[in-house]
């Protein structure tokens, strides 16, 4: 999950209008059996969230094909899955989308939606087709270019990401613009300019909850990232203020505090956040660091988990895979082609480490060198990759 993932799923409840509910419709879904299980939710039949998504259910199953109902369906399930960490409920969202899934001109919140969810399942160039169709339509939807300027990040197409962030000028809050490109100058060689910048916006008393987690952890890990411990720790305390349960800020910080030997700290703060495949992955790793029995059984789930999305032919966790594979399996060789695999799809610091981290395990130099052209091509700073590079970099394979 990418940083802006998270910040432009909650963002969707606020920006898909009802005024974007046009349509055209499909052959709907009809269970044929009274007692067909539908699905299996995460919370009880009395929590508001379940009490919501069964109002909606009611609605959507007596016209399947009615946006007004589809759409905050649709976005409700993808908002809970970005917060407990579970892909189903994009599946369940895309269920609810069916009739316009395949459509080639779909109604403008769909093509949104869909985006969202392809660019969750790493589908990239076709949640980038869909974004630049509803652009098209509609240039001023700022939610469809902050999810385009996320995916080309994330694909390191830097110079496309800054043009489609500055196109928010005029169709966004300044502070949305600016965590945008903050965001990207934090990886290519202008961390401390993204830096000064977003201190200035978490000032901003009009900031509501999820843009002040979004900004306070762009800060927190671009300083982790040049190595300034003390000030990356005070901002990921700011995002964690908010109260508000992210899976990307809780990962991010695991893997802050991972790389600094606290241990115990990483077994506190996740040790109840299992259902998230990278959380377990980061919790395993805490537990094979302080010899603890559960290890054992974690790392028997983290196996069944991957092999079920490699059957399922998915490579949404491929990274956490190859990292699962190389620091808990112990198996480089293993590893590396899963890290290989990774960087082809999508190119963040993290995605970089694992692929540093695998060559080096393999003594593999060949496989280093599509990242150290990428650190020497966009001024990378980042203290670990740095140090990884020269370990490869001054190592006799």
């Amino acid at each position: 999950m990418t940083r802006a993932w998270s910040f432009t799923i909650r963002a969707l409840l606020g920006w898909v209008t009802l005024s974007q509910l046009v349509t055209a419709y499909a052959e709907p879904f009809r269970p044929t059996d009274d007692a067909q299980v539908l699905e299996r939710l995460s919370f009880k039949a009395a929590d508001p969230t379940a009490r919501e998504l069964t109002r909606l259910r009611t609605y959507l199953l007596q016209d399947p094909r009615n946006l007004a109902s589809a759409i905050p369906l649709a976005t409700r399930y993808i908002e809970q899955g970005r917060s407990e960490g579970d892909p189903r409920f994009l599946g369940q969202a895309q269920a609810v989308l069916s009739p316009w899934w395949n459509d080639t001109a779909p109604p403008i919140a769909v093509l949104l939606l869909r985006a969202t969810i392809k660019q969750n399942a790493h589908d990239f160039d076709q949640a980038l087709t869909d974004l630049d169709q509803l652009l098209a339509l509609h240039p001023t939807n700022a939610q469809a270019r902050l999810t385009k300027a996320s995916i080309l990040q994330v694909q390191a197409r830097y110079d496309e990401a800054r043009r489609v962030c500055q196109g928010l000028t005029r169709v966004a809050a300044s502070h949305v613009r600016l965590g945008c490109l903050s965001d990207i100058a934090g990886v290519t060689g202008q961390s401390t300019k993204a830096r000064e910048l977003l201190r200035q916006v978490l000032t901003d008393p009009d900031l509501v909850d999820h843009e002040r987690v979004w900004i306070a952890t762009i800060l927190a890990e671009t300083s982790a990232r040049i190595g300034e411990r003390r000030e990356a720790e005070q901002y990921f305390g700011e995002a964690f203020k908010v109260g508000m349960k992210d899976q990307y800020l809780l990962g991010a910080y695991a893997d802050f505090l991972l790389d600094h030997g606290r241990y115990q700290e990483v077994f506190s703060l996740l040790q109840s956040e299992t259902r998230a495949d990278a959380l377990l992955l980061r919790l395993a790793l805490a537990e094979q660091a302080l010899d603890l029995p559960s290890f054992k059984s974690h790392i028997s789930d983290l196996t069944a988990r991957f092999a079920a999305g490699r059957a399922r032919g998915t490579t949404v966790h491929i990274r956490e895979e190859a990292r699962f594979t190389l620091a808990l399996l112990h198996d480089a060789h293993r590893a590396l082609p899963l890290a290989q695999a990774n960087w082809s799809v999508q190119r963040e610091p993290a995605d970089a480490r694992i692929l540093l981290d695998c060559a080096f395990a393999a003594d593999n130099r060949a496989a280093a060198q599509p990242v150290i052209d990428w650190m020497k091509t966009n001024h990378v700073e980042d203290a670990r990759l740095q140090q990884l590079v020269k370990q490869i970099q001054e190592t006799t394979f």
